[in-house]
């Protein structure tokens, strides 16, 4: 299993405050059966530029690599949207790590007409595939068939372990989950507290529902996914 969505490294935004920290919620994750992990630091382009960012995430990523065991960890980061954003220069840079796929997080607002542009100017790039980070804080807001769209432009969604719970939200995740519209599922894990890592909620719920073979089956689809954007 792959946790597509964390932010665990160390002093790098408003996740992990310390090594200890992370490697306590890296050692749940790995207890809770996830074999790679994302990580994915916000990166604001108004805040820093692209190669600062990443000269902090690597150092940050230095202070606990070396008691790291059993765990794939790839490198990526959270983008923040914002007007203008297609025309980034080090987009590409901001990509998980050794592969083409960027997760973006958009406005928790409607999205105008520009703003869907860019996503699918940048889809359409050829060199960067997008995964919009937790798709079920959105879904409230767009007009109807916003994400069909953007799924034949070939954006991809994430969503958190915590859409599978509650009655409503489980009902539409597990639709989503069906219709093949999630296509990764993140923890979101900021500490071991109030956002701790969580994956094992959607295995379970996803488990109870269609069965071993079926989420067996998820796992692999998202591996292939992720293997089907790597960077030759």
């Amino acid at each position: 299993m792959t946790d597509f969505h964390t932010h665990l490294l160390p002093r790098l935004d408003d996740g992990s405050k310390s090594p200890e920290m992370s490697l306590a919620m890296l050692n749940e994750l790995k207890r809770q059966g996830v074999k790679r992990i994302i990580a994915s630091p916000h990166f604001y382009a108004n805040d820093e530029s692209v190669d600062s960012f990443i000269e902090r995430r690597e150092k940050s990523f230095s202070s606990v690599k070396a008691e790291i065991r059993d765990l794939e960890i790839l490198l990526g980061a959270e983008v923040k949207f914002y007007s203008g954003i297609s025309r980034l220069q080090d987009l590409k840079k901001l990509c998980i790590e050794g592969t083409k796929l960027l997760l973006l997080e958009m406005p928790f607002s409607k999205w105008t007409e520009y703003d869907i542009k860019e996503i699918t100017d940048i889809a359409s790039s050829g060199g960067i595939t997008v995964v919009l980070a937790h798709i079920e804080r959105y879904l409230s807001f767009q007009e109807k068939g916003t994400f069909e769209m953007l799924y034949d432009y070939g954006v991809l969604f994430q969503c958190n372990s915590s859409f599978f719970t509650g009655h409503f939200k489980k009902s539409k995740a597990f639709k989503m989950l069906r219709d093949n519209r999630i296509h990764f599922i993140g923890s979101d894990c900021h500490n071991m507290k109030d956002r701790p890592p969580n994956i094992n909620i959607a295995l379970s719920a996803l488990t109870k529902k269609f069965g071993d073979d079926f989420v067996a089956d998820y796992i692999n689809y998202g591996n292939k996914l992720i293997l089907q954007n790597k960077i030759n």
